[in-house]
């Protein structure tokens, strides 16, 4: 294995222990091992992603982007584009997407979710194998949406694990958040 894979191998290991139920983790795991480059979206059958649950600094809310092209609301995140480094996409991201400044990501794996994306234009079907971290907005809430987004949203989280019309990933979530 690529030296520089390991990290996030040992980020799935002890993924897998805390949810052992999660079986996303087999297909992360299988990816990694046996993909030359799982971290470039030129990799056309699929390609990890690294995403934010960007919670409040009272960690009541979660800051959530309507995607663009998904017409969905969902957690800022986005391409790896050959970073290993995965919680550092999420943060790229989190600070691309949302304009907020002073934000802290916290390295361990939050959340696994691998997502089919369908076919765009000249770009094919393919998979998205979402890693997703925990970063806390330590200062200004105010945020600014970029182009990805049709507007940003903070979401109380209490409410987002019962509402049956959120995505089932950021219920998911939203449940992992409360029960920490």
């Amino acid at each position: 294995m690529d030296p520089l894979f390991v990290p996030l191998a040992t980020a799935l290991v002890a993924y897998a222990g805390r949810h052992p139920g999660e079986s996303d983790v087999t297909h992360f795991t299988r990816w990694l091992a046996t993909e030359a480059q799982p971290f470039h979206r030129e990799t056309l059958a699929g390609h990890f992603t690294g995403s934010a649950w960007l919670v409040s600094a009272d960690g009541q809310r979660v800051l959530l982007m309507h995607h663009r092209k998904l017409q969905r609301w969902l957690q800022p995140g986005g391409h790896a584009d050959g970073e290993a480094d995965l919680a550092s996409v999420a943060l790229r991201e989190a600070e691309e997407e949302t304009g907020l400044t002073d934000l802290e990501v916290i390295p361990t794996l939050f959340d696994v979710d691998r997502h089919v994306i369908p076919a765009r234009g000249t770009e094919p079907e393919h998979w998205h194998y979402d890693a997703r971290y925990v970063v806390v907005a330590r200062g200004s809430e105010a945020f600014a949406a970029n182009e990805e987004s049709l507007g940003l949203a903070w979401r109380d989280i209490a409410d987002i694990a019962v509402d049956e019309a959120s995505d089932e990933s950021l219920r998911r979530m939203a449940r992992k958040w409360l029960a920490r």
